[in-house]
């Protein structure tokens, strides 16, 4: 069965010279894609390169650390990562129009992000815009009948306030998922609890720090949540798993993901493929 990277960003500029070559790679390896939109024009070169290619489809949102302006590095990204957003605020009509396309299979990046936070800003202001974005997202997930990719860093609590808040009033029907999932198994479960799933990235297979022993904290966590509730992903061009630590990240490499996987559950490399695949399938109403 074919490996699906349920995340990625492969029409990001860090593919400008060579983005053709990298999906044709992944393709030619059995891999498929969602490449995922962070704002307006991120979004529309999503469907773009989707609608190009089959073994690729499309998420359409705005990334929480899109609403307001700001610069940051982040070295857990590449080693070269400085990150810059634009403040942009969600246009429900653009994103509905770029929706009409048969690639656009989810709403998203879309969700809350407490870590990286402007220092020009009230943190007050900052949180209210996101919250702004992400109310607005939710609705049209829920009105167009799409599942959620949701991005949250240091916000759980607000994150799942949120979540429940929908779910509770019988909306959402085709859930979400946490995706670059890092947190506790409490916080998994609440996800779990609503219908969500948990999406991995290369994460799971860095090595952990001395403070942990034999194996990470994300690890450990990652055992416990049931593959059957489980996608994975690269967040290519970010988070590289070894043995491509430190370079810059392929689709194709998700497959170092399922890797880990299978080892921290000790299934077979095959099982944790056929599952995640259809969980992958059946969660974004894809064929292949």
């Amino acid at each position: 069965m074919p490996l699906i990277d349920t995340h990625c960003h492969v029409h990001f500029h860090a593919y400008k010279q060579d983005m053709d070559e990298v999906i044709k790679r992944s393709l030619a390896e059995n891999v498929f894609m969602i490449t995922v939109g962070t704002q307006s024009d991120t979004s529309r070169r999503a469907v773009e390169v989707a609608e190009k290619y089959d073994g690729v489809w499309a998420a359409i949102g705005l990334h929480p650390s899109h609403t307001s302006e700001q610069t940051f590095e982040d070295d857990d990204e590449m080693p070269t990562a400085t990150i810059k957003t634009r403040s942009e605020e969600f246009d429900p009509a653009f994103y509905r129009e770029l929706a009409k396309s048969k690639k656009v299979v989810a709403i998203g990046e879309c969700g809350l992000d407490y870590y990286h936070l402007p220092e020009n800003i009230s943190l007050e202001e900052i949180k209210e815009k996101q919250k702004v974005a992400l109310r607005g997202q939710l609705d049209l997930a829920d009105e167009l009948g799409l599942p959620l990719v949701i991005h949250s860093r240091a916000a759980h609590a607000d994150q799942i306030a949120f979540l429940r808040e929908y779910v509770e009033a019988g909306k959402l029907v085709r859930r979400g998922v946490a995706h670059c999932f890092t947190g506790t198994v409490e916080e998994a479960q609440d996800y779990l609890d609503l219908g969500f799933l948990i999406s991995f990235t290369g994460i799971i297979a860095f090595p952990p720090r001395k403070s942990e022993g034999e194996i990470s904290a994300v690890q450990k966590m990652a055992q416990q949540i049931p593959l059957e509730k489980v996608m994975i992903e690269t967040d290519a061009p970010y988070l590289a798993p070894p043995p491509y630590r430190g370079k810059r990240n392929e689709p194709r490499y998700v497959i170092e993901v399922a890797r880990k996987l299978a080892e921290l559950h000790d299934r077979s490399l095959e099982e944790v493929v056929e599952i995640t695949s259809n969980n992958a399938k059946k969660f974004f109403g894809i064929n292949f």
